[in-house]
């Protein structure tokens, strides 16, 4: 998607924030989002990506650096006057009052008339299948019906812009990947954009048009999923987006397209160079496991080989996760489909394994 011609709906243009005028906890972000997009910033505990959300929000302003929603700066616009629909971990329902009054609440402070807080609030409900429940309290409901009535109440009031902070993070796994699909699907069907914060790559992979990895304080890379998997941009990304094989060295020779680099072990590989720019520069090179291939009759020409002792080999169902030792490190990882003609390996055995030089990418060290 090239959003570069798209009039921006949400924007952070150089934005900062530091809480004791020293440490930034966001640094110089500039980011703009298109109408309808479903955005996640993902990233680990203290990487600035709840901290931009609370500043999109008006829960806490910025140091420096303007956000603007729809063209206008909102730095002074207090957050029930922003229009944001908002959805949070611990759902923040109020326990004294029905489903339904927790979601005629923003539609009251939006002085709407009776007849029509009803009809939004029906809506609301039906569209997370909640349609029989507007009259019981929220401690009569649980985890997941709570946070279903939460999602009806960030969207009664049919707000362009919503907001979530971790909202799935204390469901169990089946549940969590059920609301994730259903969330998308609303987001999509209603037209809304949608600002979604997240540390669970799974999440920000399934549910995104686009992911900002967020790493302290700065976005290390905005991309599609498949770009963030497929072509990570540095080492911290490649890392944190996925299972990734890491083989460090020294690079030796760049040639356009691809370099080569010899590796600690001394075994000589060809990459991509993504992240290194000259003779000499220590690198990382990072390799999926499910583009590493041992099966002789599968090997494509072309392709490197190196020799590989494996260690364990496990059964996981669909695929099977081998762990190799590979130019002088023990947690090199492959994972195979359960296809019929599969070779099964055991602890020990001496094999060769292969790649393709583009899907080997040579990072930063």
């Amino acid at each position: 998607m090239d959003h570069g011609n798209d009039a921006a709906f949400v924007e952070f243009e150089r934005v900062q924030k530091s809480y004791d005028g020293e440490t930034l906890v966001v640094k110089d972000l500039n980011l703009s989002m298109p109408k309808g997009e479903f955005l996640t910033m993902l990233g680990p505990s203290g990487s600035g990506k709840t901290t931009c959300l609370m500043m999109l929000a008006g829960f806490e302003t910025a140091t420096h650096g303007d956000i603007r929603l729809a063209g206008k700066p909102i730095n002074n616009i207090p957050p029930h006057k922003r229009g944001i629909g908002m959805v949070f971990q611990n759902y923040a329902l109020f326990p004294h009052m029905s489903v339904a009054e927790n979601l005629s609440f923003p539609l009251e402070v939006r002085k709407m008339g009776k007849s029509e807080r009803e009809a939004k609030i029906k809506r609301a409900l039906d569209m997370v299948q909640m349609g029989a429940f507007g009259g019981r309290r929220p401690s009569q409901l649980s985890g997941g019906q709570q946070q279903r009535v939460a999602l009806a109440r960030a969207l009664v009031f049919e707000p362009e812009l919503v907001l979530m902070d971790e909202p799935l993070g204390a469901l169990d796994k089946q549940l969590r990947e059920t609301l994730q699909f259903e969330i998308t699907r609303l987001a999509h069907n209603l037209g809304i954009t949608v600002v979604y914060v997240t540390h669970d790559q799974t999440e920000a992979l399934t549910m995104s048009d686009r992911v900002a990895v967020f790493e302290a304080g700065k976005i290390q890379q905005l991309a599609p999923p498949s770009e963030l998997y497929e072509k990570p941009m540095n080492s911290f990304v490649a890392q944190f987006i996925g299972e990734n094989n890491t083989l460090e060295g020294k690079v030796t020779q760049i040639d356009g397209a691809t370099c080569t680099v010899q590796l600690d072990s001394g075994d000589i590989i060809d990459a991509m160079p993504v992240n290194v720019s000259h003779v000499g520069e220590r690198t990382k090179v990072s390799i999926r496991p499910e583009r590493v291939e041992f099966n002789k009759s599968r090997l494509r020409e072309g392709a490197h080989t190196l020799k590989a002792e494996v260690l364990e080999f496990i059964y996981m169902g669909d695929i099977f996760r081998t762990r190799l030792r590979v130019a002088g490190t023990d947690d090199f990882v492959i994972k195979t489909r359960n296809a019929p003609d599969q070779v099964r390996l055991s602890p020990g055995d001496q094999i060769e394994i292969g790649w393709l030089a583009e899907d080997c990418r040579a990072l930063d060290a």
